[in-house]
């Protein structure tokens, strides 16, 4: 929740803006920013926007699957797959982002600015970069990792 003060003519005029992230659980998660002239239909305009915003997220079961850096703005994230039982070891935007996506157990740590809407934002680029190792190889390599041919030295 922010508040913003425009000064005019015949003094100021207050709006609210809201940063809201919603989320189903299951790796879909959607963040978007609403701006009014109070503060629950800020967060009524931030809910429908980020409703129609929802990604598909690339989970690992409870976790990500594998370290990812993103950068928006000024703000830098980190995130690290962590063991079953970790918990989300995230603060403010990192934690309500990761909750909403349905990720159970993560490492986190941000850099830079603290402006929470930019932390947000580097947050779901971040994840929006995950990809599946495995798949990844598969559609590199063009073959089906349960496919391929084993090695003759190995068995």
């Amino acid at each position: 929740m922010r508040r913003v003060s425009k000064v005019v003519k015949g003094g100021r005029n207050l709006t609210f803006n809201a940063m809201v992230v919603v989320g189903d659980g299951n790796g879909n998660v959607g963040a978007a920013l609403g701006a009014a002239g109070a503060v629950p239909d800020a967060v009524r305009k931030g809910t429908t926007y980020a409703k129609k915003a929802m990604t598909k997220i690339e989970l690992n079961g409870p976790t990500i699957p594998h370290e990812i850096t993103s950068k928006f703005s000024g703000a830098k994230v980190l995130l690290k797959p962590a063991a079953p039982g970790t918990g989300v070891i995230a603060g403010g935007g990192v934690r309500a982002v990761m909750e909403a996506v349905g990720v159970k157990d993560v490492l986190s740590k941000t850099f830079g600015s603290s402006n929470t809407i930019n932390i947000v934002k580097a947050t779901l680029a971040a994840l929006d970069q995950l990809r599946d190792p495995v798949a990844a190889v598969e559609r590199r390599k063009g073959v089906k990792a349960s496919s391929a041919p084993k090695d003759e030295a190995a068995s």
